[in-house]
């Protein structure tokens, strides 16, 4: 399955991914090279912390890269009174006495802590292309669901604050 994902998430991916090579990649190379120096390498920690470092580092691009190679680029743009990408929307759940906002957004910057909610999530899913006023049913598997209403809806666009998050 490919992940549908936004031009500013692949520009984003691309930034870090040119970050990791062009810095970061010399940088953790370097210190293997002068921790190695250091002797024995069975009792080495400072040479098997650098190691560690660098494969995290390389993991990462090769994470990204397939990210980058496997996405599929979808548009943020919605109808001004529907449920797009970026938007807030505040919602209340059936018998809730104070409502929640939170804000739509591809897999890769998910934040559920923040309000920040992926596309693809139950409540995503179940709120995305809706109008204020609706009532909807987020539906978490086949024994359980719950209503929610959308209360209102705030139009927003990717603006770069939110981060794409690590894996």
């Amino acid at each position: 399955m490919y992940d549908e994902l936004t031009a500013g998430d692949i520009q984003k991916m691309r930034e870090e991914l040119d970050e990791r090579r062009c810095k970061l990649r010399p940088e953790l190379l370097e210190e293997v090279k002068r921790t190695r120096a250091f002797g024995d390498l069975s009792e080495n920690f400072e040479y098997k912390e650098a190691k560690r470092a660098k494969n995290r580092n390389d993991s990462r691009i090769r994470y990204l890269e397939n990210m980058i190679k496997t996405a599929k680029v979808i548009s943020d743009a919605s109808a001004e009174n529907e449920v797009g990408l970026f938007d807030l929307v505040e919602i209340l759940p059936d018998g809730a006495a104070q409502s929640k906002t939170v804000r739509i957004v591809t897999t890769l910057r998910t934040d559920p802590l923040q309000g920040i909610i992926s596309k693809e999530s139950p409540v995503g899913r179940a709120i995305m292309g809706r109008r204020a006023g609706e009532r909807v049913t987020v539906v978490l598997d086949a024994n359980r669901s719950y209503g929610l209403t959308i209360v209102s809806i705030t139009k927003s666009s990717d603006d770069g604050s939110i981060p794409i998050g690590s894996y």
